[in-house]
């Protein structure tokens, strides 16, 4: 089943974004992008395959541009205003009657997603969250993070910064690191497809079986 381009509200403007609906009534996966500023968007390779290890997961998603991004409206708020559009965005999946909602996000969409009070969201995933590019501040917890992914290469979300602040986000979370591969997973995409889809589907499973 392809994508289909949607459009709706974020407070006064209107973002731009892509809707893959599963069959049956599976979890929805809000999918944020790389930082705009520089070049990120929803297209973004490693959004794609983020995007298809959910779709093989039988997942339904929702990938969409942040403000000011592609024909989305408004413009580029430092992560505060695109709190709001993730926010919207998990509207519209609930508006269109899915129940549970999932986080996933890369760079600067995982560090937009932790800023959010995610209380609510049973599985947060970030991959290559940008440790070492933006301050996270004291990291404060993320109970629903179950996964970070990063490059052992990756000098904008390097492991050893990564490990000492998952203990707040949540020690629990599993750390996969990919060895070779840097922050733009170029080479790795098809382990990065493969880990995240594995992740999910035992998720599927854990939850069926609970």
């Amino acid at each position: 089943m392809q994508e289909e381009k949607i459009r709706f509200p974020s407070r006064d403007i209107t973002l731009e974004g892509l809707l893959h609906r599963s069959p049956d009534k599976a979890p929805g996966v809000i999918i944020t992008h790389p930082h705009p500023l520089y070049g990120g968007d929803m297209y973004n390779p490693v959004v794609e395959c983020v995007q298809q290890a959910c779709r093989d997961a039988g997942r339904t998603t929702l990938r969409f541009n942040f403000r000011g991004t592609g024909k989305s409206q408004g413009s580029h708020d430092h992560g505060v205003g695109e709190q709001d559009d993730v926010r919207a965005a998990i509207s519209y999946l609930l508006n269109l009657g899915v129940e549970t909602i999932h986080l996933l996000g890369y760079s600067f969409g995982a560090w937009v997603n932790a800023g959010l009070s995610t209380d609510a969201y049973d599985n947060t995933i970030m991959v290559s969250p940008p440790v070492a590019f933006i301050n996270y501040g004291t990291p404060r917890p993320i109970p629903g993070l179950t996964l970070v992914v990063a490059g052992e290469e990756d000098d904008i979300a390097p492991p050893e910064m990564i490990r000492p602040m998952l203990l707040s986000w949540n020690s629990r979370a599993a750390l996969e690191i990919i060895p070779g591969a840097d922050h733009f997973f170029w080479g790795y995409l098809d382990q990065l497809k493969s880990l995240l889809t594995e992740h999910l589907r035992a998720g599927s499973a854990t939850s069926s079986s609970s």
